[in-house]
Order: C-alpha cells, then sequence, then structure tokens
C-alpha cells in the first residue's frame, strides 16, 4: 500500500513538470532548396566575399595612446629602496619590544 501512495505522489509531483516541457519534434520534415534559392545564395555569396575585399587591411597597431607614449621607458625619478630581510636583526628594537 505504502509503494502504491509513493507512486501515486511521484506522479502527481511529476505532472506539472513534464506539463511545462515543450512539444520538441527531432525529426522535422527534410526540406531541399529550390534551384532559385539555390542561386540567390551563390549570388548573395559572391557579393559578400567581394564586400570584403573591399575591406582595408589594417596597417598600424590600434593602440590610441600610441602617439601620447614614448618608445623608451622614462627611468624613475627616485630609485627603489633596497629590500631588507625580515627579523629580528634586521629591525631594530623587533620582537623583544613588543613582547613586553
Amino acid at each position: 500500500m505504502r509503494v502504491l501512495s509513493a507512486v501515486a505522489a511521484a506522479v502527481l509531483l511529476s505532472a506539472p513538470a513534464y506539463a511545462q516541457m515543450p512539444n520538441v519534434n527531432l525529426m522535422p520534415e527534410v526540406k531541399t532548396k529550390t534551384q532559385e534559392e539555390k542561386d540567390r545564395d551563390a549570388i548573395n555569396d559572391k557579393a559578400y566575399k567581394d564586400s570584403l575585399s573591399k575591406i582595408p587591411d589594417a596597417k598600424g597597431s590600434a593602440d590610441p595612446w600610441g602617439a601620447v607614449r614614448s618608445d623608451a621607458p622614462k627611468a624613475a625619478a627616485h630609485p627603489a629602496k633596497p629590500k631588507t630581510k625580515t627579523g629580528s636583526s634586521a629591525q631594530p628594537g623587533g620582537s623583544a619590544q613588543r613582547s613586553q
């Protein structure tokens, strides 16, 4: 009896989800193109290829700030400080004073 009620509950809960699924036809009718459609497609393809050949090639880089920037990077006005080692010997009064 419990199995029958579980199956009935599953069917009742899955019915709304099944109703929301679209009707998908996996085997649509096969349509072939007529000779006129094939000729029209060939003319359209030829016109498309001709229009692509009329587009000029890019001659330079597409850098909008290229005229503003200099070619060589400028040297830094202030040289960078050398990095020091971390630890008690590198920092005077290090962890000994902090623990008090």
